[in-house]
């Protein structure tokens, strides 16, 4: 009988949300690829542990309605063994570069929260941009499994597969991971792995203040710094007939935009009105980037090395709901550079109300993604330098199969061993091998009696007439 599964959790504490995750996989195969599956998931309600600075105990308690429904979710009898981990990214990482203390608060109230529950609580930390990268490449190429596979004797197969690279864009920074052959100029962004007992070099980059809520403040900034402050500023990344008043503490709230801090009252509010331009606004974005400095032998930008983009890409989070935006609600294809510049030109110059018809679902968001498919077609063909023949090898989705992907499972799969350095033995498949071969050879046996019977009553039949 299979052996019964066991369960991990991952609390994906983001910049403006959390999200827990529950994987499960059976006991007796944890060390197969892509075995380990979500067996479901919460969202926490409200905005991401990092905005909890000025209480940090109301974090945890946020994490209560999630981490009930784990209890529910994970069989009792599991819960002690059920290991469960929180990791958060560059919302936490903002925070811990202006308020220390504050990110420090946070993160123990948190864990206070999590120490209450029955399960094997491993611990709550900060993240390196580049172990997000890299964690979530490593839960793509596990899900398809591009790693390893059990052939059907029941031994390790090495698939001669390439490995998916991998392009996530949360709320506060966006990371590119992929394997390279090329030399990795800076030492930063390489990371060495061995897994299963094949040897990975990969090239990964977390650019901060380079998420989306990050880079809409940023934009604002710019656009308001180009208008000087006025008290009605237009914004050409905005849809034509919308509008908005926001406080100038709204927008530099942050380490991303602090540099650009004005000499102006904080409490200043200015009515903001969109002019819906694409050109204009494809601009303003462009200004986020800096191309001008080098010092390696090619950049993508701000001085970041990155070799040639290599084979395919997955692009998850932020990049799959942008472009299934496109898809979706503005019914236009995503194959080629062209396609992304075009949507997003069509969809600057929608008007608000046109928009609402379109999808009043999704009003919250909505007078953003101008600016944010500008962004995303500037961020991956200016910036990462995809063209018309490697675009069209990322593929923009956000589950394989029935699982999210995202650093959660990566983080869980290396902090639990379930990825092993060394290739497994196929010793515990010989019993196996054995028996399949033995059935092989009966059905075999069988077939040949079988064709043997029926050409001698055909013999016998022929010979009859």
């Amino acid at each position: 009988a299979a052996s019964p599964p066991q369960y991990g959790i991952v609390l994906d504490a983001g910049s403006s949300h959390t999200a827990m995750f529950i994987y499960k996989w059976p006991a007796d195969k944890e060390n197969d690829t892509g075995v380990v599956s979500e067996h479901s998931m919460c969202d926490v309600e409200g905005p991401g542990i990092s905005s909890y600075s000025s209480d940090p105990p109301a974090a945890g308690t946020s994490l209560v309605h999630c981490l009930d429904q784990a209890l529910r979710d994970v069989p009792k009898e599991k819960h002690v063994g059920t290991p469960l981990y929180l990791g958060a990214t560059a919302g936490m990482r903002l925070l811990n570069i202006t308020n220390p203390q504050a990110s420090d608060a946070v993160l123990s109230a948190v864990a206070a929260m999590l120490k209450w529950y029955p399960f094997d609580f491993r611990g709550a930390k900060i993240l390196s941009g580049e172990e997000e990268g890299v964690f979530g490449w490593v839960t793509a190429n596990y899900l398809l499994e591009n790693f390893i596979k059990r052939g059907w004797l029941g031994e390790w197969i090495q698939p001669q597969k390439k490995t998916l690279g991998a392009m996530d864009f949360g709320g506060a920074s966006t990371q590119i991971t992929f394997e390279t052959r090329d030399t990795i100029e800076d030492p930063r962004n390489k990371v060495m792995l061995k897994l299963y007992g094949q040897e990975y070099k990969v090239y990964t980059h977390s650019f901060l203040c380079y998420g989306r809520d990050q880079v809409l403040k940023r934009l604002l900034s710019k656009i308001l710094q180009a208008e000087n402050y006025q008290a009605t500023v237009p914004n050409p990344c905005w849809p034509m007939g919308y509008h908005k008043s926001l406080s100038l503490s709204s927008v530099y709230d942050s380490p991303c935009t602090e540099k650009e801090r004005p000499n102006l009252a904080l409490n200043t509010t200015i009515t903001v009105a969109g002019t819906g331009n694409w050109s204009l606004c494809a601009l303003h974005v462009s200004k986020l980037f800096n191309f001008t400095t080098c010092s390696f032998s090619r950049c993508s930008f701000d001085g970041v090395f990155q070799p040639e983009v290599s084979g395919n890409f997955i692009a998850f989070s932020a990049f799959f709901y942008t472009v299934d935006f496109i898809r979706t609600v503005m019914g236009r294809p995503v194959h080629l550079p062209s396609d992304l510049k075009d949507a997003a030109k069509t969809v600057c110059a929608t008007s608000w109300n046109e928009l609402l018809q379109k999808a009043p679902k999704l009003e919250k968001r909505l007078p953003d993604y101008c600016a944010v498919s500008t962004f995303v077609y500037l961020l991956t063909t200016k910036g990462y330098s995809f063209n018309n023949h490697s675009f069209p090898n990322i593929a923009f989705q956000k589950k394989a199969g029935e699982t999210s992907i995202g650093w959660a499972l990566g983080y869980m799969l290396n902090l639990t061993n379930m990825i092993p350095a060394e290739k497994p033995s196929s010793h515990k498949s010989i019993v196996y091998n054995y028996w399949v071969i033995l059935i092989l050879l009966f059905v075999l046996t069988t077939l040949t009696s079988l064709v043997t019977a029926v050409c001698l009553l055909r013999r016998s039949k022929s010979s009859a007439i």
